[in-house]
């Protein structure tokens, strides 16, 4: 998948299952490789993410594609905290 850096910039971010993620603010790339390794996220989904800070890393490899949003495979799972999962 190809694009143009700079149009990832400030571009909402949903799972595959249509549930909201947050805003591209800046993207980590390996430069030696010339990939982008990950996403910068910022205004992150509280409900998806039990962390005390404002935005997250999300890996490059989840995301499905992108065009006027991002989505990427659905993480809803991957982050609930422990006393969720031993609830269900």
């Amino acid at each position: 998948m190809r694009t143009d850096l700079t149009s990832l910039f400030g571009l909402n971010v949903y799972t595959d299952a249509g549930t909201y993620v947050g805003k591209v603010a800046d993207l980590v790339l390996n430069v030696e490789e010339k990939i982008v390794k990950g996403l910068a996220i910022t205004d992150i989904n509280k409900d998806l993410f039990d962390v005390p800070t404002k935005g997250a890393i999300i890996p490059y490899r989840w995301v499905v594609t992108t065009g006027d949003i991002i989505i990427i495979r659905s993480i809803v799972s991957k982050f609930k905290t422990k006393k969720e999962k031993e609830e269900e």
